[in-house]
């Protein structure tokens, strides 16, 4: 029947064909994520509402839950997702960001990371936490935060010279640094949208 030949279609779009036989509850947590996709899009539905599809979910079943979901797109279906893995949201054609409920923010990811009202900088030095203390005490800077070795620092868009304005107060603590304007990231941005972690 074409029911039995759309469940067939969807284990194996699913990759779920070998623990068919399986009990659900027994299914490891990429597999339950996938049977879930799989059932609900068995009527093959115009909308789908997916909230944190895959939290607690290794990196190699969350890129094909997201291939999956592309394709279910491409068919038709329009896919609203909500997540709070920046790198899950740049996956999207467009985002809303959300703070307290209201929408501070949207469209196309790389629009909002263009369009972002701060100027976003990185910084290399060997002693990124003491950089970090410096930094928190100029008054242009609005964020800074620590990636690996790495700093990633926003400032006021209207800071003149910005590479200048870090460098002097780093320089001034005695510290090596290297330092470049950098695109702005997702995370910098629902930062900036969201008030920079002040509280309003």
């Amino acid at each position: 029947s074409t029911q039995t030949a759309r469940v067939a279609d969807n284990l194996h779009k699913n990759h779920l064909e070998d623990p068919k036989k399986q009990r659900a509850g027994t299914l490891r947590g990429g597999q339950k994520q996938r049977l879930a996709l799989a059932a609900v899009t068995l009527h093959r539905p115009e909308l789908l509402l997916l909230d944190e599809p895959t939290s607690a979910v290794d990196p190699q079943s969350r890129r094909d839950f997201w291939d999956n979901l592309f394709e279910l797109a491409d068919s038709g279906t329009t896919i609203l997702v909500s997540s709070h893995y920046m790198d899950e949201a740049e996956r999207c054609h467009r985002l809303a960001i959300l703070d307290h409920g209201r929408v501070v923010a949207e469209g196309a990811p790389k629009a909002l990371s263009k369009d972002i009202d701060a100027i976003v900088i990185e910084i290399e030095t060997d002693r990124p936490r003491w950089a970090r203390q410096c930094l928190e005490s100029v008054p242009s800077v609005r964020s800074v935060t620590q990636l690996g070795t790495r700093l990633h620092a926003m400032l006021d868009r209207s800071t003149y010279h910005p590479v200048d304005v870090v460098g002097q107060s780093l320089g001034a603590a005695g510290l090596q640094s290297r330092i470049n304007v950098t695109p702005a990231t997702l995370e910098d941005v629902f930062v900036a949208a969201t008030g920079f972690g002040e509280e309003r």
